[in-house]
């Protein structure tokens, strides 16, 4: 057999453990979740802090499995800035951040009131006494919470990625043996592509751990609206302004007067004159 037709057959055999090792990584998180899974929990902790030191937050997580917590939560508060400045300085003092803000200032004539929102990321065993801390800042209007298992997820992306590490070996094994031109552009093209499939991988994985790691509360804040004035009074006008209000009401009445008696003139004339001479000429002979 020549060096060519091996270095041929050696590809095609890391492809086929390749796509064997991906349907490995499925069987791996249906029956190895107490492993693998245990791992991703690990990197959880890890990032997040020791779970035997959490409350309910880590229920879920102590019993094997990776969840990602969200919340929302609407408010009303009297001032935004000083609620936005109190969930910052709640947020920082548990470990977190804010990751996005938002604002709006709204206008009615001289009446202003602002609106908007506030994200914070918060390590997941403080999520609870965030949303506490949150829902206590103002009025709530509307709060939730969310649980979503990723645990299947984490540990289909490690296996993944053990497996493609894993071919990335035996092709860097096998492109140091290849002396062929040919031979070493194919298992360098393949390396490639090895290579890059690892990176997104592994970016996949850390974004997931970071949202496990790191709960996401969206937390919208609104000041009410101010009510508007109530009507004056007409007692409560001054003297000055009600006459010349009166005075404008008077000319108003005139000239309707006049508008109006140009409008009825021809028709006046056009009907009244007939309508009167029939009149007076019954009347006459009448009499």
């Amino acid at each position: 057999m020549s060096r060519r037709t091996l270095v041929v057959v050696s590809l095609a055999v890391l492809v086929l453990v390749a796509g064997c090792g991906g349907s490995g990584g499925a069987a791996v998180s249906s029956g190895g979740a107490g492993g693998d899974g245990a791992q991703g929990l690990d990197a959880a902790q890890e990032a997040g802090g020791d779970a035997g030191q959490a409350t309910g937050d880590d229920a879920v997580v102590q019993a094997g499995r990776i969840v990602i917590r969200t919340g929302t939560v609407r408010l009303e508060v009297d001032s935004y800035g000083a609620a936005r400045r109190n969930l910052t300085a709640a947020v920082e003092a548990r470990g977190g951040y804010v990751s996005d803000a938002s604002q709006q200032v709204h206008r009615n004539g001289e009446a202003t009131w602002t609106s908007g929102r506030v994200t914070i990321r918060v390590p997941r065993e403080n999520f609870s006494a965030m949303m506490t801390t949150v829902q206590a800042e103002g009025r709530v209007l509307e709060s939730q919470t969310n649980t979503q298992d990723v645990t299947d997820r984490v540990v289909d992306l490690r296996a993944r990625l053990d497996n493609l590490r894993a071919e990335r070996d035996r092709l860097r094994t096998l492109y140091q043996q290849a002396n062929d031109t040919e031979d070493v552009l194919a298992v360098a093209e393949r390396l490639s592509d090895v290579q890059g499939e690892i990176e997104r991988t592994e970016a996949k994985l850390r974004t997931l751990e970071q949202r496990v790691a790191y709960s996401t509360i969206t937390v919208e804040l609104q000041e009410p609206r101010p009510d508007r004035p109530a009507p004056e009074q007409w007692y409560d006008t001054p003297v000055l302004g009600a006459f010349l209000d009166s005075v404008h009401g008077v000319t108003v009445v005139l000239r309707a007067l006049v508008v109006g008696t140009a409008y009825a003139a021809p028709y006046v004339l056009a009907f009244g004159g007939p309508l009167l001479a029939a009149l007076l000429l019954f009347r006459r002979r009448r009499g």
